[in-house]
């Protein structure tokens, strides 16, 4: 299938539940492959949060997405629908830290997205499929992955408290059946548990009308149980927001065991790891690398990630790499004011990524390893880099032998040699 963005842009207005800020969410069409990205309006020069596996900074009864110190928290809900909608490229413009709550689900975002209605974008679909089960395990946490056509989840919950206790549910997540069985289920907390997440900062917006509150005789809102087992439904939709920060399509069985966000995040994260490893590692061999790969490789982030896309990719031989220069970059606040020149330790930085990454490229199971610097010679530093200018490395594996190789590195701008090194790396287990 092709991808898929709204038709037209449409909003609705609530109280986050929180961060307790009201707060205005507009949803608008996007070029393909855009992906789906936030826009904070309410902060200077409006920046931008991919929802990716690699922009969440926090998993504390929420998904948290960061990039450059700025936020967007709780977010599940919302990319859940997103989600099950079918979208694939959307804006989702925001006014505050946090989406509204309105009533605790998934429902609101889904009727607002059917009246903005869908379009059908010119570029394809991207979906990872299983060749094979696929298995995450953490701390009495348990998923099973099967190989599936489509996207089903198997849920299953479990807590003393007698309304809810033992709970399970199968659903195909399509459009209609999540909006059906998933989209309308709350959120929900324990009585016990309010002073707790009151005493750190959170559900400051929460409400009766906006999550169910389950005391030790029933539940304490006026509106009863809109299912039997709402509160399992509402784990699958939190389910579903998460994995769609994967970046493409699903295509399992997920069987869930006792799982929250913080499990759900890990295992998309080793879902990435497996695509790169299965698919982005192909790419890499005779195509490049653009920064979403590249994050998915480096362990590098904001503001020590130096490298923008690679060029070219020849596994166990050579990489080129790009380095856009900006006079946002935060070195250039103090090297030097008035006179902004990128500092030659930086530059050699950023040639030992692209280093790093034609290394994680050339091991097995790179998912687990983590490269180490441990030379560096014949240093040079011929002009001076500043503001606007771009940066092209070169990097040739002189040798590999085992977890070490020594990599030659020169640095180029228009053309111009302005540094190179000598370098030694060895790979290590994380």
């Amino acid at each position: 299938m092709n991808r898929m963005t709204v038709d037209k842009e449409v909003s609705y207005e609530g109280v986050g539940l929180h961060t307790g800020n009201v707060s205005k969410i507009s949803f608008k069409p996007a070029e393909a492959n855009t992906g789906i990205v936030f826009v904070r309006t309410d902060i200077e020069n409006y920046p931008r949060i991919r929802a990716n596996i690699d922009r969440v900074v926090n998993v504390e009864r929420g998904t948290t997405l960061g990039e450059g110190g700025v936020q967007v928290q709780t977010v599940e809900h919302v990319l859940a629908a997103v989600h099950a909608m079918g979208i694939d490229d959307l804006v989702i413009e925001l006014n505050a830290n946090e989406p509204p709550g309105v009533d605790g689900s998934s429902l609101p975002t889904m009727e607002v997205l059917a009246r903005g209605g869908l379009r059908e974008l010119s570029a394809e679909r991207k979906v990872l499929t299983l060749d094979e089960p696929f298995r995450y395990e953490e701390g009495g946490v348990n998923f099973l992955l099967l190989p599936h056509n489509g996207l089903t989840v198997t849920f299953h919950i479990s807590y003393r408290h007698r309304l809810v206790g033992d709970q399970v549910i199968t659903v195909d997540i399509d459009r209609e059946t999540f909006l059906r069985e998933l989209a309308p289920a709350r959120t929900f907390c324990f009585q016990e548990e309010i002073e707790s997440l009151r005493g750190v900062g959170l559900i400051k917006g929460g409400s009766l009308d906006n999550a169910i509150v389950i005391g030790k005789k029933g539940i304490l809102n006026n509106e009863s149980l809109r299912f039997p087992d709402e509160f399992v439904r509402h784990k699958v939709l939190d389910l579903v927001g998460d994995i769609s920060l994967l970046g493409m399509r699903l295509d399992a069985h997920v069987i869930s065991f006792r799982s929250g966000h913080s499990s759900n995040i890990n295992l998309v994260r080793k879902l990435a790891r497996e695509f790169l490893k299965k698919d982005g590692r192909k790419r890499a061999t005779s195509l490049q690398l653009d920064i979403n790969q590249i994050l998915e490789i480096l362990p590098h982030r904001y503001p020590f990630i130096l490298v923008d896309r690679i060029l070219e990719m020849e596994v166990g031989k050579r990489a080129v790499g790009l380095k856009n220069v900006t006079i946002n970059e935060p070195f250039f606040a103090g090297h030097f004011p008035g006179h902004p020149i990128m500092p030659g330790v930086l530059q050699i930085e950023a040639m030992g990524q692209v280093g790093g990454l034609l290394l994680m490229n050339s091991v097995p199971d790179p998912e687990n390893k983590v490269v180490y610097f441990v030379a560096l010679d014949k240093i040079r530093f011929r002009k001076p880099v500043r503001p606007g200018d771009q940066i092209r490395f070169e990097l040739e594996m002189l040798k590999l032998r085992g977890r070490t190789c020594k990599m030659k590195g020169v640095a180029y701008v228009e053309g111009q040699r302005i540094a190179e090194a000598e370098m030694m790396a060895m790979v290590m287990d994380k």
